[in-house]
């Protein structure tokens, strides 16, 4: 039973994931740079590049700029393109770049209004296309 209880202990603290900002990641020190973390910002444009087994990027966030490789397998979102944001997740490496094992990323232009301000309304439910459960 304690075995049991040890494992689920390292297990939990093994998967936490900490968020933090791009000018935070400067400050961190010791342990605290090592620990798996997840860092969001926007893709600035020009810097996608894609290299054999990685994608390199460079985010910007609060005046700040941190140069990111991905390495994971899954492909990217299609949504991950200049000026998109993104999330990034995984680890520091030891010359200050990120090594992301997943990207989350959207494109805020596909969210927002019209120009003008104008949001297409709903068409209206004909009582006849409805379905019955």
């Amino acid at each position: 039973m304690v075995s049991l209880a040890f494992l689920a202990w390292l297990g939990y603290g093994e998967s936490k994931t900490y968020y933090h900002t791009i000018a935070e990641i400067s400050t961190l020190h010791g342990a605290a740079a090592t620990h798996r973390m997840r860092v969001g910002g926007t893709v600035e444009p020009g810097t996608i590049r894609k290299l054999s087994g990685r994608v390199d990027f460079v985010l910007d966030g609060e005046g700040k700029s941190l140069p990111v490789s991905y390495t994971g397998s899954d492909p990217l979102p299609d949504t991950f393109v200049d000026k998109s944001q993104a999330l990034v997740e995984g680890s520091l490496a030891p010359d200050g770049r990120f090594v992301a094992e997943r990207v989350q990323a959207k494109c805020a232009s596909k969210y927002e209004a019209a120009p003008g301000g104008t949001v297409p309304a709903a068409a209206p439910v004909n009582s006849t296309q409805r379905s019955s459960m």
